[in-house]
């Protein structure tokens, strides 16, 4: 969707629970990251070597974990370097008790499925590149040693339209997602399932949003409660908190809840999984683009995950110094290569400044070299497993550093000291 073409218009997102087939494999692939960090940091700290001789090394940990997920089975594949072995067994059985997955009546029991490790070694044509063992073994550049796990390009994108700067759709969409979590975990409507959707179409007018015209909620439920209930239940307990919370008017919204009727079969028995599924609902929605890589199960040497992270902070800094009301930023990189091939910075006519001078003041303020970013963000921390649900943006949470907004002030002093005034 053009994003400048000032009118009014409709814009929907979603969401889905963390029980969904596919946010499963997300969590069981980021708990498995987050396990191998913390071990390998400790095993660090102990001053551990390997019986080959290897030092244990947290800078030295290479992650691409996928899982898939079907019917009683769990299948964990991808490629690892590491001195910390970690139970992948125990990691995605537990993973699956904290969803909520522990009863075969669920669709899926944590106990008795089937998980089967595929994981093997990292390709070693890869890590040199990423290691600085190719061309760069001399530099005396720390962060210049590091190259780019892969090439491609990443987003980020940031508007002022919610107070977290998020797109308005996507956000609420989130918010009704973690509120059905809510209300089953904690025993306020226990028939329901951990498998669930949700969905939220907003109307804008001149581009800024004016009220929800349509909320979908689909979610898993017991064989034993009756499709008027759930109804009422949903509007009850999920949707009138969201939504009077967000204060946007939504009264004369259409209020579809399980529009086939029936959702008693969910989870991985309903449908398979696979990591990396749900690119759009970890992100923006569809407001904003996406290069195309997911974030899950990846150590932050790949930049489909990192440089995701610093684009979005690059563009919320520019939003919250006040130099546009949105922002989207596109990062390139080269395999192997630690600067950026490119940065692009785009505020649809919003900005207070040309994009250009944006273009030039962004690389003035933010390192964008994948060393660099692992460095300013702290990334190399077991903070993974709670990003792979209900979005890896605009939440409010210290170990989300990419969401701080610490370098606004300056990106203002850049623009200036560029010779623009605000």
């Amino acid at each position: 969707m053009s994003q400048d073409r000032g009118r009014n218009y409709l814009f929907t997102s979603e969401s889905v629970t963390e029980g969904h087939p596919d946010k499963i494999c997300d969590q069981i692939s980021d708990s498995i990251l987050d396990a191998i960090l913390e071990k390998e940091a400790r095993l660090e700290r102990e001053g551990y070597v390997s019986p080959t001789g290897v030092p244990a090394s947290l800078k030295d940990v290479r992650v691409a974990c996928e899982t898939f997920a079907t019917t009683g089975t769990i299948v964990v594949m991808g490629e690892v370097r590491t001195e910390a072995y970690v139970d992948v067994q125990n990691i995605a059985r537990e993973t699956l008790r904290r969803i909520g997955y522990d009863r075969a009546k669920y669709g899926f029991d944590c106990d008795t499925c089937g998980v089967i490790n595929m994981i093997h070694d990292q390709s070693p044509d890869i890590a040199q590149g990423v290691d600085g063992t190719f061309s760069r073994a001399d530099d005396p550049d720390e962060v210049d040693k590091i190259g780019a796990g892969d090439q491609g390009m990443m987003f980020g994108y940031a508007t002022d339209e919610t107070g977290v700067l998020m797109p308005t759709p996507i956000y609420l969409a989130h918010r009704l997602a973690q509120r059905l979590a809510f209300v089953r975990k904690n025993g306020s409507l226990s028939y329901l399932r951990p498998d669930g959707k949700t969905q939220v179409t907003v109307r804008y007018e001149d581009d800024r949003p004016v009220e929800v015209t349509a909320i979908v909620i689909s979610t898993q439920h017991s064989d034993a409660v009756e499709t008027g209930v759930i109804r009422e239940d949903m509007i009850e307990y999920v949707i009138r908190p969201v939504l009077d919370e967000a204060g946007i008017p939504w009264e004369h919204a259409t209020i579809y809840v399980n529009p086939t009727g029936r959702f008693v079969v969910g989870g991985p028995m309903g449908d398979t999984g696979l990591t990396g599924r749900k690119i759009i609902v970890d992100t923006y929605g569809g407001m904003g683009r996406h290069g195309g890589g997911a974030f899950s199960g990846k150590d932050p040497t790949k930049v489909d995950r990192s440089a995701a992270y610093a684009a979005r902070w690059v563009a919320k800094n520019i939003v919250a110094a006040g130099l546009a009301h949105r922002c989207e930023i596109q990062l390139a990189y080269a395999i192997g290569v630690p600067e950026p091939l490119s940065i692009m910075v785009d505020t649809f006519g919003t900005g207070a400044v040309d994009d250009a001078v944006l273009d030039e003041a962004v690389p003035q303020v933010f390192d964008l070299r994948p060393g660099a970013i692992i460095r300013d963000l702290d990334l190399r921390r077991p903070i993974y497993a709670k990003t792979a649900a209900y979005g890896h943006f605009g939440r409010e949470d210290p170990d989300f550093t990419w969401e701080r907004t610490d370098r606004a002030e300056s990106l203002r002093k850049a623009v200036v000291d560029l010779g623009h005034r605000l």
